[in-house]
């Protein structure tokens, strides 16, 4: 069975950097699923931690809909993430209250009808496409196991707030992340967190901190290079004394507020290591002040290939989302895309656009959006990227108020 893996695809983010609610380029994951018999959605399918679930909806209604008739009849299986946990908790919640429930095994698979009112919802969207949900993960073959990956928040090495709340929740439960052995134990740290963050949104748009506003501002300023980050040429005019006192006014607060932005950015790259020594200090780490691409990539797989280990996946190919970074890509070290535990990762990308992490050269980035893994009978799970003919102007304009969303 050929099998088609998208993850991260965020529909409904406020921000517009979910660019497969765009009908154009929607379309090439469309003509992907058209040839393939399964379609495996990998979790944050839907954006819940930004705002209430009937707005979400509303974006995703034309993305199902498309969808059902590209795979005209076919299956869907839809995996829950940390941002839309929110499709599967009532499940978590009622398959415990009546009698002592089986354990949470690697691969627990139901109808959207059981799962909640919105994925029964979206099945109907998707019709007549046969939909299915999996948690935490599935079996794609006997080798190849699927899951969105949030729980490799557990051990991650830089400091997200995903990874801060976890290690919060850690320290209270006085249950550390060396000693988690199961899935119900990763659930144990994690689901209380989702159904706090999912509480928070349910009736209005969140703020700074949970939004990833905040976040996205402080990554961009710690990230900036060199002194001359977003500056230009002096505008003083020169004119000897006829310049108009409007526009010296103006070059002058222009220069105040380069200033003011330099000073801010110098701050915060000042204080960042601090913060994090006092972050581990408080027991929730340990994480590193050190935010570049080469270690978020690091960070993210190593802390993936600690939960495959802990989970006994052993050597078997791992597809994962999450962190949206792809891989491994030419050029990166196939060694270090293999868990401690020998598990062979791959990670899908996502359809999310962030300037942040993107250049001008398309496909150029491993952030760059459009990421998909297609799995075959047989050989390794395969990463294509479906938006490697866009450019970065035409992603930026699909994402059409993401700048200014950023700039708050």
């Amino acid at each position: 069975m050929s099998t088609l893996v998208v993850s991260d695809l965020h529909l409904g983010s406020i921000s517009h950097s979910d660019l497969a609610r765009n009908a154009e380029l929607r379309a090439p994951l469309l003509d992907a699923a058209a040839d393939a018999e399964r379609v495996v959605l990998l979790g944050d399918v839907l954006e819940l931690r930004q705002g209430p679930l009937r707005e979400a909806m509303k974006v995703a209604r034309p993305f199902f809909e498309d969808l059902g008739r590209a795979l005209a009849g076919r299956e869907l299986v839809i995996v829950a993430g940390n941002h839309d946990h929110q499709l599967v908790s009532r499940w978590l919640v009622e398959r415990g209250e009546l009698e002592e429930p089986p354990p949470l095994e690697l691969e627990q698979i139901f109808d959207p009808q059981v799962a909640s009112p919105a994925l029964a919802r979206i099945a109907e969207w998707a019709s007549p496409t046969r939909v299915r949900v999996a948690y935490p993960g599935l079996w794609l073959r006997p080798d190849v196991y699927a899951t969105h990956g949030h729980y490799l928040d557990a051990h991650l090495t830089v400091p997200t707030l995903e990874r801060l709340t976890v290690g919060a929740m850690s320290r209270l439960l006085g249950r550390p992340p060396h000693e988690l052995g199961s899935v119900a134990d990763y659930e144990s740290l994690c689901a209380p967190l989702f159904a706090w963050r999912d509480a928070v949104a349910r009736d209005a748009r969140t703020g700074l901190a949970l939004n990833g506003l905040a976040t996205v501002n402080a990554w961009q300023a710690l990230r900036s290079r060199g002194d001359n980050d977003g500056d230009g040429p002096a505008q003083n005019g020169g004119d000897g004394g006829s310049v108009h006192g409007v526009r010296r006014a103006l070059s002058h607060w222009r220069e105040r507020s380069m200033l003011a932005q330099k000073l801010k950015r110098g701050a915060l790259v000042g204080a960042f290591p601090l913060a994090v020594s006092a972050l581990n200090r408080a027991g929730l780490g340990p994480v590193k002040p050190n935010i570049s691409m080469g270690e978020l990539r690091r960070a993210g797989v190593d802390a993936m290939g600690e939960v495959a280990a802990r989970l006994g996946l052993g050597d078997v190919h791992v597809v994962f989302g999450h962190t949206h970074r792809a891989g491994p890509l030419l050029g990166d070290d196939a060694q270090d895309w293999v868990g401690r535990g020998g598990a062979r990762l791959i990670n899908t990308g996502s359809w999310t656009y962030s300037s942040i992490f993107l250049t001008d050269r398309p496909g150029e980035s491993p952030y760059w959006p459009g990421g998909c893994v297609v799995v075959e009978e047989t050989g390794p799970p395969e990463y294509r990227c479906l938006l490697t003919d866009r450019s970065l102007a035409e992603l930026a304009s699909a994402a059409e108020n993401y700048e200014s969303w950023v700039a708050g």
